[in-house]
């Protein structure tokens, strides 16, 4: 048990104010030279960090079997969910803009 609220505070410490910094689009300078763009990936850390509580809540509260493997069922969903969306953006980057792919024939 102790294990899991160790777990659910480091999350909240780091995921939660990274990913919520990055999905309103406000990051250090330094990071703004990289062309990645920031908000998506924020929203895919928010996806990843909602896996640590909706895993843990429901054991720290006492909650049935049939919930705690409900929710992490649901906790999984949402972190291949942030993983998906982290590497759509990453392969948009690689392809770059739209208007600089030439044309096929």
């Amino acid at each position: 048990m102790t294990a899991q609220w160790i777990g659910l505070i480091a999350f909240t410490v780091t995921l939660l104010p990274i990913g919520l910094a990055m999905a309103a689009n406000r990051v250090p300078e330094r990071l703004r030279l990289r062309p990645a763009p920031v908000r998506s990936r924020g929203w895919a850390l928010l996806l990843i960090y909602a896996t640590a509580p909706v895993n843990a809540i429901p054991r720290l509260a006492g909650a049935s079997p049939e919930l705690t493997l409900i929710c992490t069922a649901a906790g999984g969903v949402l972190a291949v969910a942030g993983m998906l969306l982290l590497g759509i953006t990453a392969y948009a980057q690689q392809r770059g803009p739209v208007g600089d792919r030439p044309a096929r024939t």
